[in-house]
């Protein structure tokens, strides 16, 4: 009997040591997102912005415009204090044609703040071309970082140490400025007397609309990583990106069509004081960075779901996503859990 006590005793310890041994699961969180309103620091009007979060609630999909996200509005946010990545649209864009990227951060214990520039979106061109676009994109940003971290429901859940820009296209010249490069004007005109068939770049041949003489460029040193997708950067040289000292992982298409990728994002790369982590997808172009698309939108929007043969564009985002969970994860830490008890404090 004493023998058979002792079999079973070492066998309970035995299943304790492997129990305490095993690692811990990774937690899987569901994505909630929360509607916010704050000032626009150049004419103090209303600009919106959308943050995604991790949730412990059920799984759901929402419907947002033209886009099916797979987030519930004001779902109840997951223990900890989370990275918080802040989204810049292209021009005359939406975050949401971005939003697979958002949600699936989220996923992974990101907060993803997505803002929509007022001026430069799908609904109001009005600033677009203009020096105030230029440089009050990079203020917005910051005052979206600023109104997170003071919004009642985010703020006990958000890590003002860990804070990255993701940037496609003209907000990748956006994350760019904020990180601390300055644009400079003359690379513009004279790309443009170069390449005067480029619609995107030189609708204004060159010479932004000087509306404000008020604004500079205003980097923000909340800022410690950026993501950049198809970046608009050719106002940038090796000298104006001398301040520049955040990791910065870059992507592109070199089949690109509409941001061109000799000027922009292999230029950068060369130039830019620490070597980013640069991965040129071969025959994607500019828009295989949006969300893949459902029927209705390909029925819509052909031009920015089709891709060229051979592009999988689903299969590109797995990488996508899947890399900058990695990259954000090793430059600015993961979630903790300091501080906090419970999701309804």
């Amino acid at each position: 009997m004493m023998r058979l006590c002792a079999v079973m005793v070492l066998s309970l310890l035995g299943g304790l040591i492997s129990v305490h041994a095993a690692p811990a699961p990774h937690p899987h969180w569901s994505v909630g997102f929360h509607r916010m309103t704050f000032l626009d620091p150049l004419d103090l009007q209303p600009m919106k912005a959308v943050a995604f979060y991790p949730s412990t609630d059920l799984e759901h999909s929402t419907q947002l415009g033209p886009y099916r996200v797979a987030a519930t509005e004001d779902a109840k946010i997951a223990i900890g204090r989370f990275p918080m990545l802040m989204l810049s649209h292209g021009n005359t864009g939406t975050p949401m044609a971005l939003h697979d990227l958002a949600t699936s951060l989220a996923r992974k214990g990101f907060v993803v703040v997505a803002v929509l520039h007022p001026g430069d979106n799908y609904k109001d061109h009005s600033r677009l071309g203009t020096v105030s676009n230029l440089y009050g994109r990079p203020i917005q940003i910051s005052e979206a970082i600023t109104a997170t971290l003071g919004d009642p429901m985010l703020s006990p859940f958000v890590n003002v140490d860990q804070v990255g820009v993701i940037g496609y296209s003209a907000g990748g010249e956006t994350a760019l400025i904020l990180a601390g490069a300055k644009p400079d004007f003359d690379r513009l005109r004279r790309y443009c007397q170069e390449r005067p068939e480029d619609r995107d770049a030189c609708t204004t041949k060159g010479e932004l609309v000087v509306d404000r003489d008020d604004l500079q460029p205003q980097a923000d040193p909340r800022i410690h990583a950026l993501m950049l997708m198809a970046p608009l950067s050719l106002m940038f040289g090796r000298h104006t990106l001398a301040d520049v000292h955040v990791p910065v992982l870059l992507y592109s298409g070199d089949g690109d069509k509409l941001v061109a990728v000799d000027k922009n994002a292999a230029a950068l790369a060369r130039k830019l004081p620490q070597p980013p982590d640069f991965k040129l997808l071969a025959g994607a172009g500019h828009f295989v960075f949006m969300a893949p698309c459902d029927s209705d939108q390909l029925a819509a929007m052909p031009a920015l779901c089709t891709d060229a043969d051979g592009v999988d564009r689903e299969g590109i985002h797995r990488d996508l996503i899947s890399e900058a969970g990695r990259f954000f994860t090793h430059t600015l830490g993961q979630s903790t859990r300091a501080g906090l008890q419970t999701a309804d404090q």
